[in-house]
């Protein structure tokens, strides 16, 4: 219930007002059925107004510590991002990123759809960059299609570093789903797993019309902040 109120009485009437998204392609997102819902990144925005202006309901992975928070403030953030549809992930090692998976396959062995960033971040330059084999592992044993998407303009909308959201008009462009039935049965193998993410990136950079970088976001990142620290 409190997604719904969040979707069509709070939040998403504010969204649409503040930045008119423009949604193409939305009748490309399966009608029922789990489906893997694979986006480029570029604004902590993005992870609000995608599930909010498409039709079915969506589930994202979020931060465990905006969960877990105690007090008053704690209890608001944890309500907030449950009725956004976003469920705690915890992020570090091995084994959380492995929970992180399973939590993933669970969601969309249930029909449901989640949403899913390959880059592993945020771009920090508006580029595209290489996607983690995740996103072909969580398709491949939940056996669902891939739905590639490009966020348009929330990097305008939500710099890096912004306290404030800008009402600037943004576009979400949802491309035909991905079939990869071709490779069912097929698990970790690593060939497999990285030609998935290819090719999912690739339909990423034809909707979103980025550049593409073949590093991936986190070592550009790392690169950017090196001279800094010198």
């Amino acid at each position: 219930m409190l997604y719904w109120v969040m979707k069509y009485v709070l939040l998403g009437p504010l969204m649409r007002l503040a930045f008119r998204p423009r949604v193409e392609g939305a009748d490309h997102l399966p009608r029922h059925g789990g489906a893997l819902v694979a986006s480029n990144h570029l604004a902590v925005l993005d992870s609000f107004v995608l599930p909010l202006m498409v039709p079915r309901r969506m589930a994202f992975p979020a931060k465990s510590e905006y969960f877990t928070q105690p007090g008053l403030v704690g209890t608001l953030k944890r309500w907030f991002f449950t009725g956004m549809g976003q469920v705690p992930i915890e992020r570090g090692s091995g084994r959380a990123a492995r929970a992180a998976l399973e939590t993933g396959i669970g969601i969309l062995r249930e029909g449901r759809l989640f949403g899913i960033y390959p880059e592993g971040t945020r771009s920090p330059d508006g580029r595209l960059y290489k996607g983690r084999t995740g996103v072909a592992r969580m398709a491949l044993e939940a056996g669902v299609p891939v739905v590639p998407v490009a966020m348009i303009g929330t990097d305008r909308a939500n710099p890096v570093g912004s306290r404030y959201w800008r009402p600037v008009r943004i576009g979400i462009r949802i491309g035909e789903p991905l079939d990869f039935s071709r490779y069912h049965g097929i698990t970790d193998d690593r060939q497999v797993e990285r030609a998935m993410t290819d090719e999912i990136m690739d339909a990423v950079r034809v909707l979103s019309e980025q550049e593409y970088v073949d590093v991936y976001a986190s070592t550009a990142k790392k690169e950017q902040e090196a001279p800094e620290a010198a």
